[in-house]
């Protein structure tokens, strides 16, 4: 039992293969540049949110800090994003919000992740009850939730312990940006210019 659910969870060589062709077609140097990156998910450079965001995305999966993704880091990426636990998604998460590194996101974090995730989301931000949330209404409700000390900042353990018991702040939280459609597309059409 365990290792069939080991299986599920790990990609298989056929599915490696198949994004390092991908990975090669479209970084021929080896190393995937941010705005590639950003290409994938469909979003354009420039001071909007989704830019914004996808810049600490990036970053945070950038291990060796290089400013670029090599083959390793991309596959570690993808497979977090499309198969990872909640719990690996959340550290991850954390790890993006949190700037300055230091382990906690402080009321300037919270607030401004808060804004960029309120601005992807095109403010369409509600309660249980269906009833629109301004973004400070969002800002205060998660720190609410999640902030168990109540001393303005969020740990690592606070912000685990609160996303995952809190539906609302879980779902808020989560951003739908799936790359495997953008790769499924690319083989697609590379296959397609081959016939």
């Amino acid at each position: 039992m365990g290792q069939s659910e080991s299986y599920e969870k790990e990609m298989e060589l056929s599915e490696i293969q198949s994004l390092y062709k991908s990975f090669i077609m479209e970084c021929p140097s080896g190393s995937l540049y941010l705005h590639e990156f950003k290409k994938i998910f469909g979003v354009k450079s420039g001071p909007n949110p989704a830019s914004i965001y996808l810049d600490n995305v990036f970053k945070s999966f950038d291990e060796n800090g290089d400013n670029t993704l090599d083959f390793i880091e991309y596959v570690a990426a993808l497979h977090l994003v499309l198969r990872g636990k909640l719990e690996d998604k959340l550290r991850w998460s954390f790890k993006v919000f949190d700037n300055d590194g230091n382990g906690r996101l402080d009321g300037d974090e919270i607030a401004r992740i808060i804004r960029i995730i309120y601005k992807i989301k095109l403010g369409n931000v509600t309660d249980e009850s269906g009833n629109n949330l301004s973004v400070e209404e969002v800002c205060a409700r998660v720190i609410e939730r999640i902030d168990e000390n109540n001393d303005g900042d969020i740990s690592l353990e606070e912000f685990l312990e609160g996303a995952q018991r809190d539906a609302w702040v879980k779902d808020f939280l989560s951003l739908d940006a799936n790359p495997s459609c953008w790769i499924q597309n690319q083989q697609q059409v590379k296959e397609a210019s081959e016939i």
